[in-house]
């Protein structure tokens, strides 16, 4: 994880206010797709939503606090099984995850990553989402999903 700076940059608009509610909605959503939260999936949860900066497999597998016999093909089936119930997002460019509290639909992800801090804030772009649907679908792509990375200076570190 990147280093820890005194502005926090907590992925804003997904962020659950109660972790421990939030847990119990995101394993209520999994048994409705026919899924199981493991005690493992929750602990990698629990931990991306923990974390004030999206957050590296590794690091995630060190936080592990020996649950388990957890080896990294555990902790990629874990980062995958969240990302396909909609409760993660990766974020390609910097190989790391955020947590999603948006169970109630699936939607597509703009992050604003900061150059200077290296921290990232999603942002719902309603209108980008729809262009970008748009645009798939006139190109006879049928779009599920996509994560949008913009680059540049946050508002912390601007000021």
């Amino acid at each position: 994880m990147a280093t820890a700076h005194s502005h926090s940059h907590a992925n804003t608009p997904c962020s659950p206010q109660d972790i421990d509610a939030f847990l119990n909605e995101a394993e209520t959503l999994v048994a409705r797709q026919g899924q199981r939260m493991t005690k493992i999936r929750r602990k990698v949860l629990r931990l991306l939503l923990e974390s004030a900066e999206p957050a590296k497999a590794y690091d995630l597998l060190a936080n592990l606090d020996g649950e388990g016999a957890a080896k990294p093909p555990t902790i990629y089936r874990a980062l995958d099984f969240l990302q396909e119930t909609g409760l993660a997002h990766k974020i390609e460019s910097l190989n790391a995850y955020v947590a999603c509290g948006h169970t109630s639909h699936k939607h597509s992800a703009v992050f604003l990553i900061c150059e200077k801090c290296h921290g990232a804030e999603e942002l719902h772009a309603v209108a980008t989402n729809a262009a970008l649907k748009t645009e798939t679908a006139a190109a006879g792509f049928h779009m599920n999903r996509a994560v949008v990375e913009v680059r540049g200076i946050c508002r912390d570190c601007a000021a």
